[in-house]
């Protein structure tokens, strides 16, 4: 990330640090996440073409060997597609080595967006989209003010990927506090394997001041997994998985680091959460089939 003098902070996925940053929205066009402090203060607006012009014309100068670019802020598919297609035009006018261009894409937009727009987007340069899951029980998503039902994220996703475009998704481990662990387990599990994304990063949950989460904490609403108890619902979210991914959790939050391919590496991650718990095998949660 870094900062933008004119409206505040800019974040990317992790893959994307090398890649050239265009804000073509700034904010977040849903921006109510409980757990989320990225976009609270930044009030949400789709860039002019004249202003994103005026960027690309300076990065053209800058950067004329750009490989990738990563379309910013919070979830670019609310840019109509119309000018999201401009947008990609110009890109590879502009640099002639461009292979790829990724973007965060809200459930909510993803949904509202055709199978004719998305490929559309896909033939256009759009290759890959990160798409933050964060649970898949709808009691989670409903708490957190995701905006959305575990069937509406994996509609979403199944539309990106069924256009050629791959899908980046994002959990986060302890989401659902104590009290929705297992259900948090579970049904992330099974959204994950619904959708059948290309890549899974799972992250452990992180409180910021200021946020609606951080209130429930201090109000006792909320009680916030022990690092045992993230390592104990990892486990069991990942014995859950049959949809065959990327698997990631290599994030600065999380307590061991895992990557590998599911389902390959299954095992030997199951194995190293173990380890690092030291048991040799743990009580099985009271999955319903």
């Amino acid at each position: 990330m870094f900062y933008d003098h004119a409206a505040g902070m800019v974040f990317r996925p992790p893959s994307e640090a090398n890649s050239l940053i265009l804000r073509v929205a700034i904010g977040c066009s849903h921006n109510t996440c409980t757990f989320c402090a990225m976009y609270r203060n930044t009030p949400f607006r789709i860039r002019g073409l004249d202003e994103i012009d005026a960027v690309m014309a300076c990065a053209q100068r800058l950067y004329p060997d750009t490989r990738r670019v990563f379309l910013a802020d919070g979830n670019a598919l609310a840019v109509p597609t119309n000018m999201l297609l401009i947008i990609l035009r110009k890109l590879h006018q502009s640099f002639p080595r461009l292979t790829r261009v990724g973007c965060y894409a809200n459930p909510k937009d993803a949904a509202y967006k055709s199978p004719a727009e998305l490929t559309a987007l896909r033939e256009a340069g759009l290759k890959i989209t990160y798409m933050g899951i964060e649970s898949g029980d709808p009691t989670v998503l409903c708490s957190i003010q995701k905006g959305v039902v575990p069937d509406q994220i994996i509609e979403a996703g199944q539309k990106i990927l069924q256009a050629g475009i791959k899908l980046s998704t994002t959990i986060i481990l302890g989401l659902g506090g104590r009290e929705r662990t297992i259900e948090h387990a579970q049904n992330t599990a099974a959204v994950i394997n619904a959708t059948a994304p290309t890549m899974v990063n799972a992250l452990s949950l992180m409180v910021y001041p200021g946020t609606l989460l951080a209130q429930s904490i201090e109000s006792g609403t909320f009680i916030p997994l022990t690092t045992r108890e993230i390592l104990e619902e990892h486990y069991h979210l990942l014995k859950a998985l049959t949809s065959s991914c990327i698997y990631r959790s290599d994030h600065a939050s999380n307590y061991l680091p895992l990557s590998g391919t599911l389902p390959k590496d299954k095992a030997r991650m199951l194995k190293s959460l173990l380890h690092v718990m030291g048991t040799s095998q743990l009580p099985l949660y009271d999955f319903k089939e």
